[in-house]
């Protein structure tokens, strides 16, 4: 059994931790939200006060945090020097590849071992320990962390140095969120030209056109497996967090001076079907605004 810290308890962070507390690993939890502390608590965590406290005598820490600026305080301020050198440092939050690159450097000097760990799979890949996480970092830092990941998620995957994890996990979700526009335009433009959504499935899921939008997760309810869309688009990946790692790869693209039309151009329409209030639904959701059947929210 080891000593696991674990910052951050939102959507992803909380599944994760109660895996962790599950497999029998003493999981120190903490969050500033008060909720989430209550609800890491009911799966077995034990409350810490403080993100330092949690990582005092860790053998483990992983943090699971919104953006590049909460990473960087949080290793910086409460983590590097409060957690034994000892210590293997997971972060699996999404964020930018330099900000990534720097705390795993930050943490080198200090004397510690770390990975970028981001993960791909959504709440119920979550809370089901079915995750994929795609790593950074050295051969070492990566055997250390491996047996925990695992715990968490279905594949694990080292993609290379500091921050490749992150490069992996933006590039995928570009493909993804401009491979769902795609879906949705075909199935939206599909039913305008009087082809049943059922049929069109069944036609193009064994077809050239076959993709994993379409498949596993298709953005038209009653068709296929179930998906967000049987549930008005509630749960799984949120808008707002598909825009994020679109701007990711934005930025990341801008700084390689990589060519990506189709990824700008789904930055753009994530972009304007959360400005019409869709941020919070599922980033499939966005079929709507593509048939032209969204309502904009009155609070929006």
């Amino acid at each position: 059994m080891a000593k696991v810290a674990f910052i951050g308890l939102g959507n992803m962070g909380s599944g994760m931790a109660a895996n962790l507390a599950k497999a029998g690993h003493e999981v120190r939890a903490f969050d500033l939200s008060d909720a989430a502390l209550a609800k890491a608590e009911a799966a077995g965590c034990i409350r810490a006060a403080s993100a330092a406290e949690a990582a005092s005598e860790a053998d483990v820490v992983v943090t699971m945090l919104p953006a590049g600026k909460h990473v960087e305080d949080v290793y910086e301020n409460s983590i590097l020097g409060a957690a034994p050198k000892a210590a293997i440092l997971i972060d699996c939050s999404t964020i930018d590849v330099t900000t990534a690159r720097k705390v795993i450097a930050d943490a080198e000097a200090a004397g510690y071992q770390m990975v970028d760990a981001p993960v791909s799979g959504g709440i119920a890949a979550a809370e089901a320990g079915t995750l994929t996480f795609m790593c950074g970092g050295t051969d070492k830092a990566f055997e250390a962390a491996q047996p925990f990941l695992e715990i968490m998620g279905k594949a694990v995957i080292h993609a290379g140095g500091a921050g490749a994890g992150q490069a992996a996990k933006i590039c995928n979700n570009m493909l993804l969120g401009a491979s769902m526009v795609a879906t949705c335009e075909t199935f939206a433009l599909a039913q305008k030209l009087g082809l049943d959504p059922q049929t069109f499935f069944a036609i193009s899921s064994q077809a050239s056109g076959q993709n994993w939008s379409m498949t596993s997760y298709c953005p038209v309810p009653g068709v296929g497996p179930q998906t967000p869309a049987d549930r008005d688009y509630e749960g799984g990946f949120a808008t707002a967090l598909m825009l994020k790692d679109l701007k990711l790869a934005m930025e990341a693209a801008q700084s390689v001076n990589a060519y990506t039309p189709m990824g700008a151009e789904a930055e753009e329409l994530y972009t304007r079907f959360a400005n019409l209030g869709g941020a919070g639904k599922d980033f499939s959701a966005i079929i709507k605004m593509i048939d032209d059947s969204w309502e904009k929210p009155a609070d929006a």
